[in-house]
């Protein structure tokens, strides 16, 4: 086996196909388009390339045959808030063979060690936690866009190398042909109509007032979550919805105020998913036409629940209650969709776990985050969750 770094236009190439190749007889798994992958790694095009770094390879059999690939980064904003400093390795698509995975490890590994980093945790995303973040270990059904799909497998390959389970995740999927829970309904109303409060959706022709509104919410929402949080720029929010344009639905997103200043806000897009399942990737021009015939027929019948905060004085007031109740208005009059998948749901977080409970969502899908520490002497330390 030969592992090569990601250097030049054709090993890039390489480096998406190795998806196709892992994946070429598995029916669930949807193909990433090409340019949202190769993106991440674009400093032109990945903001946090302003406060970190990347760098790829390729693995290949002794027959010159691509068998795997992996990912590693540096966000130097996040490294040195762990006990220890600590990167990320992502990407990782590998034969089910211990060799083959364990190269590709050592290699992030090492590479992560050069830049003096002592921990790395994976897979996950260089970016957003909401993209491409955990390992899927039950729940193999149709994954939603930019959520993780791998084979079953490696789960033991990542924890046969020493990976250890630093927290878990959940996806939870609402069947919304079914009515809300009468007593949800009932506390969703109250909140929804009490005098201080007002909910909007999202409109395109007030773009930077919800964009700023996002942000001001986002950075106090998520602030507890010190390991985890980074604070959100008002230009990346702009930035995000300019690109994800073709498929937003402004009544998919929602903002909630109190006296007219942000105090919650809940993101959610239809899952273009099933219509970049006959894309392979690809966007071409006969493919976006081809999309654009997908969506105007009406395929997709899914939508991701992407995230849901509230600022921390606002919290347990049946906010979130709200939002769902405004969502399933919209939902309504989108008579195509029957099922709504909230990911992900962090085991450290309880509360929201308990809310997506009681609207009447089912946990379906199950991932874990693992970290690994390079001195295998040291105490390992799981991701506190609250009592």
């Amino acid at each position: 086996m030969k592992i090569i770094q990601v250097s030049n236009r054709r090993t890039a190439q390489a480096f998406l196909d190795v998806a196709r190749i892992i994946y070429k007889n598995d029916d669930t798994w949807v193909c990433p388009i090409d340019k949202e992958i190769e993106a991440i790694f674009d400093p032109d095009k990945n903001v946090y390339f302003t406060h970190g770094e990347a760098a790829r390879w390729l693995l290949y059999s002794d027959d010159n045959q691509l068998i795997g690939r992996i990912a590693a980064f540096i966000d130097h904003n996040m490294a040195h808030k762990q006990e220890q400093p600590t990167g990320g390795m992502g990407f990782f698509e590998c034969i089910n063979d211990r060799d083959a995975a364990f190269a590709l490890f050592d290699t992030a590994r090492d590479w992560l060690k050069s830049k003096g980093m002592e921990a790395m945790d994976g897979p996950i995303n260089f970016g957003e936690t909401d993209k491409y973040w955990g390992l899927l270990v039950d729940g193999f059904t149709h994954p939603s866009y930019e959520i993780p799909y791998n084979h079953a497998y490696y789960q033991e390959l990542f924890e046969a190398y020493g990976f250890q389970t630093y927290y878990k995740q959940e996806g939870f999927h609402l069947d919304i042909t079914k009515p809300l829970p009468p007593k949800f309904m009932k506390i969703a109303e109250w909140v929804s109509k009490k005098p201080d409060y007002t909910f909007e959706h999202f409109q395109w022709k007030q773009a930077d007032r919800f964009a700023n509104d996002f942000c001001d919410v986002f950075n106090q929402a998520w602030a507890s979550f010190k390991e985890n949080f980074e604070p959100l720029e008002v230009a990346y929010i702009k930035k995000t919805l300019n690109k994800a344009k073709a498929i937003i639905d402004e009544e998919f997103i929602w903002f909630a105020y109190n006296k007219n200043k942000p105090i919650a806000i809940y993101f959610m897009y239809p899952d273009v998913n099933q219509i970049f399942k006959k894309l392979n990737g690809k966007l071409t021009i006969p493919a976006m036409l081809k999309f654009l015939y997908y969506k105007k027929k009406k395929t997709m019948t899914r939508a991701r629940g992407v995230l849901m905060g509230v600022i921390p004085q606002f919290q347990g007031l049946g906010i979130e209650s709200a939002f769902i109740y405004h969502v399933s208005k919209a939902m309504e009059k989108r008579p195509q969709y029957s099922e709504i998948e909230f990911s992900w749901v962090a085991d450290f977080n309880p509360k929201m776990r308990k809310i997506f409970m009681a609207v009447g969502s089912m946990p379906a899908k199950h991932y874990i985050t693992y970290r690994y520490l390079f001195d295998r002497e040291k105490p390992f330390k799981r991701y506190p969750i609250p009592e």
